[in-house]
């Protein structure tokens, strides 16, 4: 079993949106994914989506296997590290968690090159319960795109809190998944349901993806 750690930080309440910046990522070589001389790959990780689809709470979840009730802003962008196994290879994952409110577009994209290029792999959340957020992405699409976000990437999408009254189907959002090419979750950060296939998938293919690129 992986190690369930994090080590996502979350600024205090007071704190500025620059002070919640993520340090610089580390040097990458083209293709993806750093080899370094201790044999660990790395995986950088976006999660994309509206404010309150519940993007920091499938992290969350994935991670120290918990669900926090009370909603925590996002500031900026979030960043944590996570150690796995993918395939029988250690892999160290970088999370990568954006802000989807409006007024942190500026602080995700005066740092294009840092948030979205050499990524690896993508969630596109959005929440069941709240049409506005499965409104919401297509314009994720064409923000990462117009910044620098591998067209080729896998990218899950993630129908968020199925646990809730319905306002998005399984029906439509699968079918906008089919449309872009997309792997399609139902999932639930509350109560864990599908969560860690989601990772598996997309982890499994970054690292595939990889591979072939370091042949």
């Amino acid at each position: 079993m992986p190690e369930r750690r994090s080590s996502v930080r979350r600024p205090s309440a007071d704190a500025s949106p620059a002070a919640s910046r993520p340090p610089p990522a580390p040097p990458t070589p083209t293709g993806g994914g750093a080899a370094r001389a201790d044999k660990i790959t790395r995986i950088k990780l976006l999660t994309m989506g509206a404010a309150e689809s519940g993007k920091s709470c499938i992290v969350k979840r994935y991670c120290e296997g918990r669900f926090i009730t009370k909603y925590i802003q996002t500031v900026g962008v979030d960043y944590g590290v996570k150690p796995v196994d993918v395939d029988g290879k250690k892999v160290r994952i970088n999370f990568w968690d954006l802000s989807g409110r409006p007024e942190f577009f500026e602080i995700r994209n005066e740092r294009a090159a840092a948030f979205y290029k050499d990524t690896q792999g993508a969630l596109l959340v959005f929440d069941v319960s709240e049409r506005d957020s499965f409104d919401q992405l297509e314009d994720w699409l064409k923000e990462s795109a117009k910044f620098g976000m591998p067209r080729d990437l896998p990218v899950a999408v993630c129908a968020n809190k199925v646990d809730k009254p319905r306002k998005v189907s399984e029906a439509e959002g699968r079918q906008w998944a089919a449309s872009h090419k997309y792997d399609y979750f139902e999932l639930s950060a509350s109560t864990g349901a599908n969560v860690p296939d989601v990772f598996e998938c997309v982890f499994k293919k970054a690292l595939a993806k990889l591979n072939r690129a370091n042949v």
